[in-house]
């Protein structure tokens, strides 16, 4: 499909600076821009790269005042990138969807599936299960028994869900993902042994969640671990058993969360972020990458380290770690050179 820079312009509500005519089909990054393509400004840093991108149009903030002569037309938003975010939805919403159900897929005959849904191949429906309407279910998915999936949800292949679990509307489940798996769970016995804990809660994930592929969520062992509305979880996340995240929360790959802690609403957490267990984030925090949350926190905290402390404070010690060793040779030179003038006064 074609679009002018006028009609995405309409579209955005925002306002062009050049060519209304320019057309284009494609996108681009802004630094191998090719003719016929629109691409984006968002980050200053890659302003060099506006001056000579062989783009076609380039959406920019509606603040933005060029230094030099521009070639490309201009679309001025209130925010570059989330006006691309709605283009590319836009784009995503009118490619053909897959329909109907494959013969090899398997459905329980106890199990319901709603309207204009896709069921791929070898995809397994288990006893009881329900499957809302316009979902996407691809090859290989595992949906066990007594499973609840909302409308418009998408499960990539190879993601599986455990008996008793609940999705709700508009969800994707990336491929590899696991949601109900067992807590890690076990009692230590007086000869050494571990005894299995049953785990027999379940996981309860709203509506409008993203799970990155190969994120494992576990099960509670009583109750529900909880993902609430609109939480967005990279790949390769692990959340145990009892955790609860709150509304909007995002969280960058790899991170690790510990039984039963409670994560609050509109949180960021960078990527290997590590929670222990039973403690509570509150509201609106920030966690910079690899830093180790051992205690509760605060709402509206910017942590970063291990054990976490506020990022400026982490900043500002990390440039004294890199002197430390000057530190610790100044230190030594003046131990002896006092204990020299002790000696003298002796």
């Amino acid at each position: 499909m074609e679009f002018t820079a006028q009609q995405i312009a309409d579209f955005l509500k925002g306002n062009v600076v050049g060519d209304p005519t320019a057309k284009v089909n494609n996108f681009s990054k802004i630094e191998e821009g090719t003719p016929g393509t629109i691409t984006f400004l968002a980050n200053l840093k890659y302003e060099h790269f506006i001056y000579k991108t062989k783009a076609s149009i380039v959406l920019v903030n509606e603040d933005f005042v060029p230094t030099a002569p521009i070639e490309p037309t201009l679309i001025k938003v209130p925010n570059a990138y989330t006006s691309l975010a709605r283009l590319l939805d836009l784009v995503e919403q009118s490619k053909i969807k897959k329909s109907g159900i494959d013969s090899s897929a398997f459905i329980s005959a106890t199990a319901s599936v709603g309207e204009n849904c896709y069921i791929g191949s070898f995809a397994y429906i288990g006893e009881n299960s329900e499957i809302g309407k316009e979902c996407m279910i691809y090859p290989h998915v595992y949906i066990g028994d007594n499973v609840k999936i909302g409308d418009k949800t998408i499960l990539y292949p190879h993601s599986v869900i455990y008996n008793d679990c609940s999705i709700g509307k508009n969800c994707i489940i990336h491929a590899g993902a696991v949601i109900g798996s067992d807590g890690f769970g076990f009692a230590s016995e007086e000869n050494g042994e571990y005894k299995k804990i049953a785990q027999l809660g379940n996981v309860n994930i709203e509506d409008d969640v993203e799970i990155g592929a190969n994120t494992t969520i576990d099960r509670a062992v009583m109750g529900s671990t909880t993902i609430h509305k609109g939480v967005k979880l990279d790949n390769l996340i692990q959340v145990a058993h009892n955790v609860e995240i709150g509304k909007n929360t995002a969280m960058a790959a790899q991170v690790g969360i510990a039984g039963s802690t409670k994560i609050g609403t509109n949180c960021v957490i960078a990527g290997q972020v590590g929670f222990g267990g039973h403690i509570n984030i509150g509201d609106n925090t920030q966690i910079g990458a690899q830093s180790g949350i051992i205690s509760n926190v605060k709402e509206g905290s910017r942590l970063m380290g291990t054990p976490a402390m506020p990022i400026k404070r982490h900043l500002r010690s990390s440039i004294l770690l890199e002197k430390l060793p000057d530190i610790y040779k100044t230190l030594n030179k003046l131990e002896k050179e006092i204990e020299e003038l002790k000696k003298n006064k002796q």
